[in-house]
């Protein structure tokens, strides 16, 4: 299921729903708020997630595979067949291993002429990801016409609406996404069992059906957690917010689906709440979405659902059951559908116009994987896999029943967007219980330019992202001008009058502060690629500019010509990058200021990984700077940050509490890094004393509470931590001051659970504050309900300090998010000069 940002239990304490632990009756669940008795999505533990380079490397090599269009139905694959795994935790539950799967859809393929099974992409930790699709049989002309339709749809979606004979024509897609959760394991088993049921059926309402439809299944979206029986992959994350990041090779295979499939109808399978929770949502609802069309579909198929799932006839006296429940009718908010970040709430981006959560009832993971009998989690997980096919089967009947609307409101949602229509305010009433509070507009700008006034590799892996979310984007021929200012040709457009407008602009705007408008967000509420990535983002109101369409960005990387050392300034996930590359090979390079300078001798080496990386030298001059060597950080930190910090191609060492009390060897070290699992009180006396000495030659970076406690268990800088509301989160202005790690960073940066410092002492400089305005420009931050932890609290306050300790340890605090859940990128080179200066003022990287 979801889960809950960190704090935000103590605003919200009433549980979603009891759980039910036997047959017995318990009290009547709560309306449909959050259950905040999982816990928090990144707590205070230091996450563990071992270098796995050979599994990595593949993983994130493999490029996601595309649906065909010059094949016909079936296509009977023979999928290779993973090793047997004992240790597989779905096996206790009764459920199908991983490595059961692809025998099992192997044997169905060959039972008739329905099913279609393919491995679309392999996971982090390289588990095969499959994609079953389920139809009549169709000829490779057949499945060309169909491509052609759906292209139709979405790039000519004015004439497909005037195509009387094309929704008859067309086989309305379905997709079926399971198990993205590792350890909500029953989706998986659900989707096997009706496949297994249309390829066998002899009902002529299932021939019907397959003659006008294409049910796609993602069998299992996690592998790895499935294995596991956790809730993250194998990288630590959880897939579910991830994607407009796509920093997963699963998250991106899902993606593909989304784009190549343009189903109509998506419900993700989850669990577990009890009674079934089934979308849509509570408000606030996405600005961005068409959502007259969308309420309409999803409050139907949900009162399906709902319907199937009561009429399996458990009930809480016999199975400890609940009736299910649609957040949207039976709750006020909690559980809303804002960010799009999940699969539901992205999906609707590709011209699905009705999209599901559905949380299956009995949970058996967690200390109820561990505690219950086996027997009790047969039961249980019989029940979910029940569930989970009944709503399935009402999904695809809802798509059989409203093949024509659904077809017709996709091609409105293209339409609008090429059009460029204005957004559309929901009537009120549209559906039962639709009122003001549902209403949410956004305003779509004429086109946005992407520029690389701050760093043109920001600006082409923006460009590079958009294309591969379907996003058109275009490149300037010449010079032009756009509401008074004047760009440069070879500026990037995104003419918002195109199909997937929404998508452009949801992730490119500003977004909006809805703080005033409800109390609690399920999870994120603020996020900008536009403010965060690194790249210059203008929203225009007009568009006079001859542009080419592209494929891909323009190359970026360049070494001047002129002789003598090079300077790269470190603005860009890709510098970092190209910096530990030369720092790899033995490049004598030396930091100043924010800037690797190398030495002239080292230009051929300059040159390949300008071309590598796409960065950009520029003449050093005169400038000198202290000796760096390749950093080597031992992170207590979260999945995320441990992800990012690698991604960057730093050499990191996980650690904790319990590691360091186990006896750590801190001569292979340079910088620690602190944000969770690590508590100076809680080391043991032998413990304390070698992180003691070895602050006397090694810098420290912290983020967040616990970052915050151990700098002031240890004594490091003198600052005192404030706490802002513990559930605030979003896109803020900052202003930063030019110190080491401050100096050149964006007008913006990202906060969750925000901190700020005060008393400061005379060792400190601030590197970065919140701004006086705002500071919040999207997001939810609301103010403790003793009226402290505001945003009007942290109206100018230090949000990054840095200085040296008493003991000559270089120390960086940030009180902001710079790597949250790896995505916003134009932040994490703060976290890399924070990590070069901390090394190099010590001289920790050039010793030994």
């Amino acid at each position: 299921m979801r889960l809950p940002p960190a704090l935000l239990a103590a605003f919200l304490v009433v549980p979603l729903v009891p759980h039910a632990v036997s047959a017995d009756p318990v009290a009547p669940p709560a309306p449909a708020v959050r259950d905040f008795g999982n816990g928090p999505e990144r707590n205070e533990v230091a996450a563990d997630v071992p270098v796995r380079a050979e599994a990595r490397t593949a993983a994130q090599a493999e490029q996601p595979g595309t649906l065909s269009h010059d094949r016909g139905y079936p296509r009977r694959t023979r999928l290779p067949v993973p090793p047997e795994n004992p240790a597989d935790a779905s096996i206790k539950l009764g459920l199908v291993p991983h490595h059961g799967i692809a025998p099992r859809l192997n044997d169905l393929q060959q039972r008739g002429d329905r099913v279609s099974a393919q491995v679309i992409g392999r996971s982090y930790g390289g588990r095969d990801l499959y994609l079953v699709t389920v139809t009549a049989p169709e000829s490779a002309a057949e499945t060309r016409e169909q491509e052609r339709i759906r292209e139709r749809i979405e790039n000519d979606p004015a004439a497909a609406a005037r195509d009387r004979k094309l929704v008859k024509t067309y086989k309305a897609p379905l997709f079926v996404n399971a198990n993205i959760h590792g350890n909500e394991w029953e989706g998986t088993d659900a989707a096997l069992r009706v496949i297994e049921e249309l390829a066998t059926s002899t009902d002529p309402k299932v021939a019907d059906l397959l003659a006008r439809t294409r049910l796609y299944f993602n069998i299992t979206a996690n592998p790895d957690g499935r294995v596991n029986g956790v809730r993250q992959n194998g990288a630590g994350f959880d897939l579910n917010r991830d994607f407009v990041t796509a920093s997963q090779p699963e998250v991106r295979a899902m993606r593909q689906i989304m784009i190549d499939a343009q189903p109509v109808t998506v419900i993700d399978l989850h669990g577990y709440v009890n009674g079934t929770l089934i979308e849509p949502t509570t408000p606030p609802h996405g600005a961005n979405y068409e959502y007259d069309l969308f309420i309409q579909n999803a409050y139907a198929n949900g009162l399906g659902m709902e319907a199937a799932v009561n009429g399996l006839g458990y009930t809480v006296e016999k199975d400890g059951v609940y009736p299910a429940q649609i957040p949207f009718r039976d709750s006020a908010e909690g559980w809303d559908d804002w960010p799009p970040i999940f699969t539901p709430q992205y999906a609707p981006f590709h011209g699905a116009v009705a999209t599901h959560t559905v949380e299956i009832p009995l949970r058996v993971n967690g200390s109820d994987y561990t505690q219950q009998p086996v027997e009790e989690l047969r039961r249980r997980s019989a029940i979910n896999t029940d569930v989970a096919a009944a709503a399935i089967r009402a999904t695809y009947a809802f798509v059989r029943d409203r093949h024509d609307r659904l077809i017709a409101d996709q091609i409105e949602v293209f339409r609008r967007g090429a059009a460029g229509e204005p957004s559309k305010a929901v009537p009120l009433g549209i559906v039962p219980g639709f009122g003001p509070e549902d209403v949410y507009t956004t305003t779509f700008p004429r086109a946005y330019v992407i520029t690389g006034r701050r760093s043109q590799a920001a600006a082409a892996r923006l460009v590079d992202h958009l294309i591969a979310n379907d996003v058109r984007v275009e490149r300037a021929r010449h010079a032009f001008r756009a509401d008074g200012r004047t760009y440069p040709a070879g500026s990037y457009v995104v003419d918002m009058r195109q199909p997937k407008r929404g998508l452009a602009n949801v992730m490119l705007e500003a977004g909006a502060d809805i703080s005033p408008r409800v109390d609690a967000m399920y999870d994120i509420s603020g996020w900008s690629h536009g403010l965060l990535w690194g790249a210059g983002v203008d929203g225009v109101t007009s568009l006079r500019v001859q542009a080419d369409p592209v494929k891909a960005a323009a190359p970026t990387g360049s070494v001047p010509r002129t002789p003598g050392a090079l300077a790269l300034k470190v603005a860009d996930a890709k510098d970092v990058l190209a910096l530990n590359d030369l720092l790899a090979q033995g490049t004598a390079v030396t930091w100043a200021d924010g800037a690797a300078i190398v030495p002239a001798s080292a230009r051929p080496a300059a040159r390949a990984v300008a071309e590598r990386y796409g960065v950009a030298f520029t003449p050093a001059g005169p400038s000198s700077g202290t000796p760096l060597s390749q950093v080597r950080i031992a992170a207590a930190a979260s999945a995320d940050e441990l992800f990012t910090l690698r991604e960057l191609g730093f050499a990191v060492t996980p650690v904790s509490t319990a590691a360091l009390n186990a006896g750590y060897d801190w001569s292979g070290t340079d910088v620690l890094f602190v944000s969770s699992g690590l508590s100076y009180t809680a080391l043991n006396p032998a413990a304390r004393a070698a992180l003691d000495a070895f602050l006397t030659t090694g810098g420290v970076i912290t983020r967040g509470g616990t970052g915050a406690a151990f700098n002031a268990a240890a004594g490091l800088l003198t600052a005192t931590a404030v706490a802002g509301r513990g559930d605030a989160n979003g896109v803020v202005r900052v202003l930063s001051t030019g110190g080491q790690v401050g100096g050149g960073s964006p007008d913006h940066s990202f906060v969750y659970s925000p901190r700020w410092f005060t008393g400061l002492g005379p060792e400190v400089t601030v590197e970065q504050s919140y701004a006086a305005e705002g500071p919040l420009v999207s997001g939810h931050w609301r103010p403790d309900a003793d009226g402290t932890g505001g945003q009007d609290a942290a109206r100018g306050q230090a949000a990054v300090v840095s200085g040296r300790d008493e003991r000559g340890a270089a120390v960086v605090l940030f009180g902001t998010e710079p790597m949250f859940r790896n995505h916003p990128k134009g932040l994490f080179p703060q976290v890399a000069r924070a990590l070069y200066w901390a090394s190099s003022v010590t001289g920790a990287a050039v010793k030994g």
